[in-house]
């Protein structure tokens, strides 16, 4: 007899999290807030269609029982990462990334299995963050995930448990039978101690969110086949000066950049963000200053490359006209 069970986990964006982020410069616009999950585990992907959480960590698995004893098991899951809303071409937004799913393989013992799963990404909602000493804040995407594990055994029975998470922001937990269990998670931002893909800080984690935004980016708005041209900006160097001719849509991979107009530092930009598209659709020029922070990377996508509409269509949900 083979019997199949699911744990889910659906990560999602309180209102009280919107409240507390302060004032941000540039007319930054973060990700709306999300209503809470029902207490029924709904569908995801119509729910994802909705934009209506930022992750969702969904872990299915079966075992095959014969005279009390398992005989087979196995596991399935997926991940899925809310793109984010449509905003306006005054504000700035942070793509979604997703990483890599982690499928251990699972423990087995007398009568019973237990499968684990961890999902997550980079969840599109930037979180401000103040620049000791400085008075200005470093803007930079947040990595949300989830740890799920489930047990299950010979006589039927399953228990379903959210054995590790992200600090922030809320993760609501589904059993077997698709109800609500409880919710965990702060509503204050919390960098917390590092990710199951790396610590934040470190290359290898920037290059597996180098190498996602790449793919997604070259999916959406490229010709298939496509490469993208990255270019290394040195601490000090200007990706975009003021005022000049601008041809280029960025990615900012890795890294941070000042923001200056007129001379003056008002903002931080890091990881995640895409700039450059207004001055295409404008004047042609730029209307603010990106300075590296540290060594820097990005990817340049030529003017070329990407059709008027594309173009119109990018701008809707990209940066304000001061990070262009």
């Amino acid at each position: 007899m083979r019997i199949d069970a699911s744990a889910t986990a659906i990560t999602w964006l309180p209102f009280e999290a919107l409240d507390r982020i302060g004032v941000i410069p540039l007319e930054l616009a973060v990700a709306h807030y999300d209503a809470p999950p029902p207490d029924v585990v709904p569908d995801l992907d119509e729910l994802r269609c909705q934009d209506a959480f930022r992750e969702a960590n969904e872990l299915r698995a079966w075992i095959e029982v014969d005279d009390a004893e398992i005989i087979d098991y196995g596991q399935t899951g997926r991940s899925l990462i809310g793109d984010g809303p449509d905003l306006e071409a005054q504000q700035v937004s942070f793509p979604a990334v997703e990483f890599p799913a982690i499928q251990p393989e699972p423990e087995f013992g007398d009568g019973w299995v237990r499968f684990t799963q961890t999902v997550g990404g980079r969840i599109g909602w930037p979180a401000p963050r103040p620049v000791a000493g400085r008075p200005y804040v470093h803007v930079g995407a947040v990595s949300a995930w989830t740890t799920l594990e489930l047990l299950m055994r010979a006589d039927g029975t399953t228990e379903t448990r959210l054995v590790a998470a992200s600090p922030f922001p809320r993760h609501s937990l589904y059993d077997a039978d698709g109800v609500l269990v409880d919710v965990f998670g702060a509503v204050e931002f919390e960098l917390g101690e590092g990710t199951p893909w790396g610590d934040e800080r470190t290359p290898a984690f920037a290059n597996a969110v180098e190498s996602e935004l790449e793919r997604r980016l070259a999916t959406a708005i490229l010709h298939e086949g496509a490469i993208l041209v990255r270019r290394r900006v040195a601490r000090g160097e200007t990706l975009v000066e003021q005022g000049e001719p601008g041809r280029d849509l960025f990615v900012l991979l890795d890294g941070v950049f000042h923001v200056e107009i007129d001379g003056d530092v008002v903002a931080e930009v890091g990881s995640g963000a895409i700039v450059g598209e207004r001055a295409l659709l404008g004047n042609g020029r730029r209307t603010a200053t990106l300075r590296a922070v540290r060594s820097s990377r990005v990817a340049v996508i030529g003017a070329d490359a990407i059709g008027r509409s594309d173009l119109a269509q990018i701008s809707a949900q990209r940066a304000p006209e001061a990070l262009k």
